[in-house]
């Protein structure tokens, strides 16, 4: 119960008065009692604001408790009323209760009061808490939809822009490197990389992404963004990276954590317009049981922290409160989508660890992202490899793409590498091609996984069924529970996200083709247009 409480007294005695605050402040009830005796009065305090309770003597000479009741109940339901008479009989008493009245105490029986009031807000906090509970299970709900929403848009867009990646690659290789058009197919190619990079965030936001975790060296990652954090920051700011000596190694999907940290700094550099400096640090750190009791799901042991700290303009508490909102920026419109710390937090929790936050006004910031250690080696492939060549075949295979554009693009792009393709706008039309194709056996299946019909998980079992060799790779703008467990591929499901380029694709059918097989007789090397980085 809050202290001291604010009580308005309905009473034209004095006296009254000054025995029942002596009665609650001896029984460790502390209050400040505002008196009046007419109705004007009465409500003028009330909108004032600021009552916990009302007490009301039942008749006076210029006004009435049941009316006082009356008027509380319709203007301000949540305070409560005790009546309190000399001369209430039971039949008034249950009137007063019908009319709002909490309870009704006789001035002979005051030592019902104390255990009355406490009651009283005992239920006044119960009823905040209920509502309070309420609007959380609301706010939850309208953040599933909205989630739900992001990921059927972040879906939808990703087959957009696998259609204009592909084309503007395609454009890349049959124009001269020396003409003026590579740097509109350059800004076309950037423009698209921080496209895809928003439905990443939406699909994150809304738990529809897809992690592969690896063991990693945090110093390496960092290391590795160095030159393009750099070139997110204005000149006026000065970026320093303190790596930790013998940092452990974490366990996590190395390209989000890259969205992590250029979120960070990103955040960073707009909270210094002015100039100032930036500073990354990777360290190692034990987190205590305290500590990790206030961040739900956090366990106390051994970590390796990501600390990303600004001289900017720092922010106050309530903007601290709100900042892993989804939605919510401090950012002009149009300059920030409010995804960005939504999104670092899901991605740090789904890898086991959690964020602290500290902040002062005209001070800075600092960020310190905590990751769970762990004691064993990095895996091969948590590097980046030097690309192979880019090589074609002439092996049998189908695209299935409910998108007519993507699936064109996807069919035109490995016919140009010398493979026969066969197509299908759903897992329906796909076992009737597969059914009555008569060539050389299909050897690989690219599907999506949402199609209308039938989906890509249904139609690669009656495939598997039949043609046990097959080899399937599936694609989409997001995973579903068809190929992903709680966010992460299932082992052994092959999986290429969309959007994906020409080169990708080309590079993940032909390892796929040559997964465990001896090689094909007629793989040749394919049209001269060059890999693209994955975005």
């Amino acid at each position: 119960m809050k202290f001291p409480l604010h009580i308005l007294h309905l009473e034209d005695d004095p006296n009254d008065a000054a025995l029942i605050q002596d009665m609650l402040e001896s029984d460790g009830i502390s209050c400040a009692i505002t008196c009046v005796d007419n109705c004007a009065d009465f409500v003028a305090v009330l909108e004032r604001g600021g009552v916990d309770i009302v007490f009301s003597d039942y008749s006076l000479p210029a006004f009435d408790g049941l009316s006082a009741t009356k008027i509380v109940q319709a203007r301000w339901p949540n305070i409560p009323v005790i009546l309190i008479s000399g001369t209430l009989g039971e039949e008034l008493a249950i009137e007063s209760l019908k009319n709002g009245a909490t309870d009704y105490v006789l001035k002979e029986r005051l030592s019902r009061l104390v255990p009355s009031v406490r009651r009283a807000m005992k239920e006044v906090e119960a009823r905040a808490e209920r509502t309070r509970l309420n609007a959380l299970f609301i706010e939850a709900q309208k953040m599933e939809v909205v989630g739900q929403l992001a990921g059927g848009v972040a879906h939808d867009f990703n087959n957009i822009l696998a259609i204009i990646m592909g084309y503007c690659d395609l454009l890349k290789s049959e124009i001269a490197k020396e003409s003026p058009l590579q740097v509109y197919t350059e800004e076309i190619d950037q423009a698209s990389a921080r496209a895809a990079g928003l439905t990443r965030q939406l699909l994150v936001f809304s738990s529809k992404h897809t992690v592969q975790p690896t063991v990693l060296d945090l110093n390496a990652v960092v290391q590795d963004l160095d030159k393009m954090l750099r070139r997110l920051i204005h000149e006026n700011i000065d970026m320093v990276i303190v790596a930790g000596g013998q940092i452990g190694r974490i366990n996590a999907d190395s390209g989000y954590i890259g969205q992590v940290l250029m979120n960070l700094v990103v955040n960073a550099r707009d909270a210094m317009p002015k100039g100032g400096q930036l500073t990354i640090a990777t360290s190692n750190a034990t987190v205590s049981q305290e500590q990790a009791s206030a961040h739900p799901g956090a366990s106390p042991g051994a970590y390796v922290v990501l600390g990303v700290g600004d001289t900017g303009s720092g922010m106050t508490e309530d903007v601290k409160d709100r900042l892993f909102e989804a939605f919510f920026t401090t950012k002009p419109k149009g300059k920030g989508t409010g995804l960005g710390l939504a999104t670092c937090q899901t991605i740090v929790q789904n890898s086991g660890g959690f964020i602290e936050v500290r902040t002062e006004i005209g001070r800075g910031t600092t960020f310190k992202v905590y990751f769970p250690r762990v004691e064993k080696s990095i895996q091969i492939g948590a590097k980046l490899a030097a690309p192979s060549p880019l090589l074609g075949g002439t092996e049998t295979l189908m695209v299935v793409e409910d998108d007519p554009s993507l699936r064109q693009l996807a069919c035109g792009i490995l016919r140009g590498r010398g493979y026969q393709v066969l197509m299908a706008s759903d897992g329906q039309e796909a076992l009737r091609v597969a059914s009555a194709h008569k060539g050389p056996p299909i050897r690989l299946v690219l599907t999506d996984v949402v199609m209308p019909l039938m989906d890509g998980e249904v139609m690669a079992q009656w495939l598997k069924t039949t043609y046990p060799e097959i080899r399937i790779l599936f694609t989409s703008g997001y995973t579903n529970d068809a190929i992903t467990k709680q966010g992460v591929l299932d082992t052994g499901v092959e999986f290429l996200p969309k959007p994906y380029t020409p080169s990708i694709l080309v590079r993940k059918v032909r390892d796929l083709l040559d997964k465990g097989i001896p090689p094909v007789e007629g793989a040749t090397k394919g049209a001269p247009f060059e890999a693209t980085a994955a975005v």
